[in-house]
This record gives structure tokens, C-alpha cells and sequence, in this order.
């Protein structure tokens, strides 16, 4: 399939598909002409693609892990043990950053709570 179907059958933009090319997360075969043919398996793998980032994983340790992961029907399975490290990783960074988001959340709040109140008055 040419690659205006893979973003129609995913609802990935054609950009983002030739990014993740870049990066290395999808290989599509070219043709004589240069036009990208993809497999109806990249399919499965944009979606994988998509979930990993929307769990904060920057592209180069999805890179990494793809090739371990298969779908079980409802969500992504790790087959190989030896990349949990490295998801833990990213798990602890991200609890880092909702740890300071929290905290600049707390200051907002007292910032938000010393406002004079309005004057119902006015």
C-alpha cells in the first residue's frame, strides 16, 4: 500500500509516517519510482508506534523495544524481559516529571488563592 492509505487506515498524517521512517520504526520497500510500499503489517506496527508514544517513550527507545512487543488483543506485551529495564526507566522518568508538574500545580493554586476576591459589588 502506498503511503496516503497507511495514513488513511491509521490516521497518521503522511508527515508523522516519513518521520517515524527517519527514525527508523517503519522500512517501507521503494519502488523504481521512489514511492514508499508498505506492508499490511505496518499497519499493526504504526498503531504499536502510537501507543508507546502516547506512554511518553521518545522515539529512540521505541525504536529499541518494537521489535519486543506483540499485541494480545486489548493492549501491547513485552516478549522480551531484557528492555523491562529500560521501560521502568522511562516509568520513573515520567513519575518525575507528574511529580514536578504536581508541584508547580501547588504553586499555581497558592498564587490563584492569595487573589483578592472580586467585589460582588463591581
Amino acid at each position: 500500500m502506498r503511503i496516503g492509505e497507511l495514513s488513511r487506515r491509521t490516521g497518521v498524517s503522511e508527515r508523522l509516517l516519513r518521520y517515524y521512517e527517519q527514525q527508523g520504526l517503519l522500512h517501507p520497500e521503494r519502488r523504481p519510482s521512489g514511492y514508499r510500499e508498505y506492508r499490511e503489517g505496518d499497519v499493526e506496527t504504526v498503531r504499536r508506534i502510537r501507543t508507546l508514544l502516547s506512554a511518553g517513550l521518545p522515539t529512540a527507545l521505541i525504536g529499541e523495544v518494537l521489535p519486543c512487543m506483540r499485541d494480545d488483543g486489548e493492549r501491547l506485551v513485552p516478549t522480551c524481559a531484557e528492555m523491562l529495564d529500560d521501560l521502568n526507566e522511562a516509568r520513573e522518568r515520567l513519575s518525575g516529571v507528574i511529580a514536578e508538574l504536581s508541584a508547580s500545580r501547588a504553586v499555581l493554586d497558592e498564587v490563584i488563592a492569595a487573589a483578592p476576591k472580586a467585589d460582588p459589588d463591581r
